[in-house]
């Protein structure tokens, strides 16, 4: 039964399967779990749903013991629950068994369906902190610990507005659970053991136990110390963040409240105990403990740690509307103005003259917008598993190569009827040769010097796997204020609008007052500023606004009784002019009543009194063309439009003012006005302009990621026109571009929806003029795209109805999309996520205000706050400039390459001792512990800790690093270098047999040993020991090994330089001095002991003593592979422009989505549309590819070729 769990923020999709414990099942489970020595417990361990499946019978959700819970995305991860039973029969009140009767007085409340009766049980599931409980009337599974959406304003005022019962809350507690946000600090055996339980730390184990058992001490214990240390630092860093998390969230669970309970009165209590539906009275500054429904009275709150700045929000009482309709609806987007939410800080209450503030308590626990938040913590996202999955595919084919070299083994030894036990332990031996212990560490190093660097340029990292993501980019989305342009504003000047024309400027770099009138007014009181222990505070631009005027805000709650009288909700501040303002006949104004802006109504409105006046007087601000619409016509200039553009295309930020006399007597009326009331009729006063500079980092930034080819898109919640203007002029629209206005319109009556098409033309206006105009003509696309890239922009509005109506053309757009205006945060997550269904790799930057959706939701978030709402960000930048962007790119395509290194250098590593072994096994030899201690410390165990340190290359390459392990480049490489060490390994296995001195001296190993002496150097070795040759079993000594030791040790140090690529994602290999080192040093030493006559050197080493020309020409073997490998990997299989004629030749095409696009596109003449009107249901089908992001090699008109099939793919670092 599929349910919508709602438990991460993309509200992942679950399917639910019922299962019923069967005893049989179970019983036979737990023999074979001892038989199988445990084996079949880790199996099940790692695999729940074979757990569920063994021991399980499939039954009905109603009727099952536990449940399977499998998400529909990607991933298909499983969970296994138990379901637990709840008892309302054990309750101190007792509960009514009649069928007829409600539990919980809210007949919307789930509860209520959800109690079986007469037997008072309900079932329930806990999932990622989430309580879910069956709902017998439908079926399935709901959320439990909050209040249904489907409750209305009325209901929530009528059934909530007195409080609960004290029996309806004890209800309550124990079907929700406690109101807490607990975070476990996970005992470190715990941690251990799921280290510890990992299937490579288990075969590791093995490996190692097998190897010490044959007396291979030293590198056993290297890599033990290592794994060891490993775990360690993962238990400690895991345990530290499960100790911070904890920190973070434990006083909320510790908050005295006070709370209205039915008939009983107020009543004092902890927080934890609070559940849906409460009534809390907010006495004064509080740090909300649950998500609550403002009832009565206006409440400022500080919601940084959910927006990332530290700005006062007014939050208005929910109306009391008898409409039915669900209360979030009939606020529409801007519902969040009545909520409190948990996490945030109630730093002002103001009360109605009702009686207290109060507020009904919505959300409580992980359901809350904290408990979200620690979730996302707790439970990320999962990331594309592609390079895991990669990975695993690799390991379990070294892992078949080692069972194949297990059985050759077997079968050697049996064939020399060596005794079982010590067959079983050499076949073992070669089994464990092909897979690398060390691999998780090495592949763990790259990561971990990449967060140092990144930490030295002051780029912090929460989550290290992503670090390889950011290899990977192909697309970054930019916030604008505050991210691409200075974060404060700066008054430029007002034009006032009188007799249906705009007036003269004034400016406010002249130092003159503005004059008294109502536009001064308007400024001076519409907006959220509030007086704070005497400081005025409030949001940056209001500030601005508010400070052009001169005028002051004074405390007037003291000298203010009439206001007290009547209940007046906003008594608590005056504003008078200041010694600077004009001087005016009005010596205060009186603010009333607020209607708070939000994003999605793009304006705020105030009722406000004037001294001396007994009329009222409703302000109004916001986006121009938002303010316009409650105008009257004749009160807006006629070149209203011009003159916004006039502005918005010179990067200004433009916000208008309207004022009206409300026709009311008595300040009664004005407490219950609406804001539909208040919000009509309007005179347009003029525009407020405010200049908002562009930070001196952003055009190089931009322009780097440009040459980069990595595209760049605008999400702002600004202007649509001051947005194109602003990428104009930053370079994201590139000189020469052309932009297209993509305007959406809702269906309507008599019309479907539409969707509208206009070029955009920039123009010069006048000579000698610098004002830029935005001129929307009928003029037409040139004929084909004229070498000039097409960008299209959009506002939210146009892009909500391209996803509701136009769905099958939002791709299309996307592909080119480069401006998105007016976009509220749920609509910033939303596209996010359409880039990424079309396999784009997306990076998010924005400074936290209503960014953080869109930060989790990318694959690489860059935070440019430090406010606790980075927390939910992977990255976050303590410089506020987007220089973070580049840097974070580089570092990441450094890592991603450095683990393709380490992650093909291990596996030759692998391979080539499997060669030299499996040869030497064929009459039964190996090679000597000090021979393999040399390669495994001296070398492997070096290269794979400092390999990953060579710092990333300044320059951003023109294309990215490959993206998945199963590319061809990567397999070639592992093949052909695998072909060459065999070539060379058994050409010197079977050359050394030739030699006129060679003699199969293990067969007389014993009389070798005791006239040792007797060899030297430089001279034939007689084979003068007598007796019957006899094979002994595990013998190192022999002209065989003597020979292929060096040979593979060489090859060691050549694949380990030669996969350590450097330009263009790394430096080059010399600049990581301690690496160059280390393969110099390593290969001087290989040869030292070559070419070293000392018998202490021999009998340690257990070389056989052999002809100079012949180690000089088993030195010449080895360096002629080198060569023939540099210039194979060099010269073929790293040849970018090699690869892309193969693709071009044979026709090969990304399988990424916005390359299937962009190659349709390039072929359609006719896209893109300009200056038409399509409607829904036609079926329009356009493609287009802008040339502005893609080079002409890589889709040329003729015929389309692929870029890089090895950077399209998913991909994840799990290892």
């Amino acid at each position: 039964m599929r349910k919508n769990s709602g438990m991460l923020p993309a509200e992942l999709k679950i399917e639910a399967f019922g299962y019923r414990s069967h005893t049989l099942r179970c019983a036979l489970c737990l023999i074979a779990s001892v038989l199988s020595c445990g084996v079949l417990l880790l199996v099940l361990y790692w695999r729940p749903q074979w757990r569920v499946w063994a021991c399980c019978t499939p039954c009905s959700l109603q009727e099952a013991d536990t449940v399977l819970l499998r998400t529909t995305d990607e991933f298909q991860r499983y969970m296994r629950k138990k379901v637990t039973c709840l008892n309302l029969a054990t309750l101190t009140f007792p509960i009514s068994k009649s069928p007829g009767e409600l539990v919980v007085a809210d007949h919307h409340s789930v509860i209520n369906k959800a109690v079986s009766k007469p037997e008072l049980k309900l079932r329930c599931i806990q999932v990622q902190k989430i309580r879910y409980v069956w709902d017998n009337v439908e079926k399935q599974f709901h959320k439990v610990g909050l209040l249904e959406d489907s409750n209305s304003c009325y209901d929530i005022h009528q059934t909530f507005g007195g409080g609960l019962s004290s029996a309806e809350q004890e209800v309550r507690r124990l079907v929700c659970g406690p109101n807490a946000i607990e975070v476990e600090i996970q005992p470190i055996w715990k941690l251990l053991v799921k280290q510890v339980l990992n299937p490579f730390y288990l075969f590791q184990a093995f490996t190692l136990t097998l190897w010490l058992s044959q007396g291979y001490t030293e590198y056993s214990v290297a890599i033990i110390i290592l794994s060891v240390l490993s775990i360690i630092l993962s238990v400690y860093d895991l345990r530290q963040q499960s100790v911070k998390l904890h920190n973070l969230v434990e006083d909320h669970n510790k908050v005295q409240v006070t709370i209205s309970v039915k008939d009983k009165g107020l009543q004092e209590l902890e927080s934890r105990f609070l559940v849906p539906g409460d009534t809390l009275i907010l006495p004064g500054k509080l740090s909300l403990p649950c998500d609550a429904i403002l009832m009565d009275g206006i409440c400022v709150v500080n919601e940084g740690m959910l927006t990332g700045e530290s700005i006062p929000v007014t939050k208005t009482p929910l109306p009391q509307s008898e409409h039915t309709m669900p209360w979030k609806s009939h606020s529409l987007e801007d519902y969040r103005r009545h909520v409190l939410f948990c996490g945030t800080e109630v730093i002002q209450v103001k009360p109605s003259g009702q009686g207290p503030v109060r507020a009904v308590v919505l959300k409580t626990g992980y359901n809350t917008a904290k408990g979200d938040l620690v979730r996302s913590i707790l439970y990320p996202r999962p990331l594309n598993f592609k390079l895991y999955s990669d990975a695993f595919k690799f390991i379990v084919f070294l892992a078949c190569l080692g069972v194949a070299g297990f059985f050759y083994a077997l079968g050697v030894y049996m064939h020399y009827e060596v005794p079982s036990r010590e067959t079983v332990t050499m076949a073992l031996l070669l089994l464990t040769v092909t897979v690398p212990p060390v691999l998780p560490a090495a592949l763990t190093t790259g990561i971990v010097y990449a967060q140092k660097r990144l930490k030295k340029k002051k780029i912090f990292c929460i989550s290290p796997q992503r670090i390889n993501m950011c290899g990977q980019l192909n697309l970054v989305c930019f916030d604008k204020t505050g991210t691409l342009t200075e974060d404060g504003l700066d008054l430029w000047g007002v034009v006032p609008a009188a007799g249906n024309c705009f007036q003269e400027v004034h400016s406010f770099a002249s130092g003159s007052p503005l004059p008294w009138g109502p536009l001064c007014a308007a400024m001076a009181s519409c907006h959220s500023l509030i007086l704070l222990d005497g400081t005025v505070q409030g949001d940056p631009l209001d500030l601005k606004m508010f400070e052009g005027t001169n005028w002051k805000v004074e405390d007037g709650s003291a000298d203010d009784a009439t206001g007290s009288k009547v209940g007046r909700p906003d008594s608590g501040a005056v504003i008078k002019p200041g010694p600077r303002a004009s001087q005016g006949p009005v010596e205060s104004i009186t603010v009333l009543l607020q209607f708070p802006f939000s994003s999605s109504l793009q304006r705020m409105s105030v009722v406000a009194q004037l001294a001396g006046e007994d009329g009222f007087h409703a302000y109004m601000k916001g986006a121009p063309e938002m303010v316009a619409t409650f105008c009257r016509s004749q009160t807006v200039p006629s070149h209203f439009s011009q003159e916004l553009r006039n502005y918005t295309m010179q990067g200004f930020r433009v916000i208008a003012l309207a004022h009206k006399v409300l026709k009311m007597g008595m300040l009664s009326e004005v407490v219950n006005v609406t804001r539909e009331e208040v919000e009509c009729e309007l005179t347009f006063l003029g525009l407020l302009i405010m200049e908002n500079r562009l930070k001196k980092e952003t055009t190089p930034v931009l322009k780097e990621l440009s040459e980069a080819r990595i595209r760049t898109v605008m999400i702002t919640g600004d202007n649509l026109q001051t947005a194109i203007t602003v990428a104009k002029n930053s370079g994201m629209i590139p000189r020469g571009s052309q932009v297209i206005l993509v305007e959406a319109n809702e269906p309507e009556e008599s019309a479907p929806a539409s969707v509208s098409w206009q070029l955009v033309e920039h123009q010069e206006k006048g000579p000698g003029k610098k004002e830029s105009y935005i001129d929307i003509g009928n003029c037409s696309a040139p004929d084909g795209a004229g070498g000039s890239g097409y960008h299209f922009a959009m506002s939210g509005k146009s892009y909500q109805v391209l996803v509701q109506h136009f769905y099958t053309l939002l791709p299309k757009i996307l592909v080119n999309g480069t401006i998105f205006a007016r976009m509220s945060p749920g609509q910033k997550s939303s596209l996010v996520e359409e880039f990424q269904k079309l396999n784009y790799y997306v990076g998010m930057c924005g400074d936290g205000a209503n960014d953080c959706g869109a930060l989790k939701m990318a694959h690489a978030g860059i935070s440019l706050s430090e406010q606790e709402a980075s927390v939910a960000s992977p990255f976050t930048s303590k410089t506020a400039n987007i220089e973070c962007v580049p840097h974070l790119i580089k570092e990441g395509r450094a890592a991603l390459v450095s683990s393709f290194g380490v992650f093909k250098y291990l596996t030759m590593y692998g391979m080539i001792q499997f060669i030299g072994t499996s040869l030497l096994y064929s009459q039964l030899q190996l090679f000597g512990n000090y021979q393999y201690l040399m390669q495994d410390v001296a070398i492997t165990l070096m290269v794979c800790l400092t390999m990953s340190s060579t710092h990333a290359y300044p320059k951003l390459a023109p294309y990215r690093p490959a993206g998945q392990l199963l590319s061809p480049p990567l397999l070639l490489s592992v093949i052909l270098n695998s072909s060459f060490t065999i070539i060379v390994q058994l050409c010197a296995f079977l050359l050394v047999k030739q030699q006129p001195w060679y003699f199969e001296i293990y067969k007389y190993s014993e009389c070798f040993l005791a006239n040792r002496t007797e060899f030297s150097t430089n001279m034939t070795l007689e084979r003068n020991c007598t007796g019957n040759a006899t094979m002994i079993p595990g013998s190192i000594l022999s002209f065989e090994s003597t020979t292929l030791w060096p040979i593979c040790t060489i090859n060691c140090i050549t694949v380990a330089f030669v996969f350590s690529k450097g330009k263009p994602f790394r430096k080059p290999i010399y600049t990581n001095y301690i690496f160059s080192c280390l393969l110099i040093s390593a290969l001087g030493l290989t040869i030292f002991l070559s070419f070293s006559d000392f018998q202490a050197i021999y009998r340690a080493m257990e070389f056989l003593p052999t002809i100079t020309s012949w180690r000089i020409s088993v030195l010449v073997a080895a360096l002629v592979q080198f060569c023939v490998a540099y210039f194979v990997e060099d010269a073929i299989l790293q040849n970018r422009e090699l690869w892309l004629l193969i693709k071009k030749e044979f026709g090969f095409y990304s399988k990424s989505q916005y390359r299937h696009w962009q190659r349709k596109l390039a072929e359609d003449s006719t896209w893109p549309p300009t200056n038409r009107t399509d409607y829904a249901g036609e079926g329009k089908n356009g493609f287009y590819v802008n040339l502005a992001y893609e080079s002409s090699e890589q889709i040329p008109k003729d015929k389309p070729e692929l870029g890089d099939q090895t950077t399209e793919q998913h991909f994840l670092t799990r290892l």
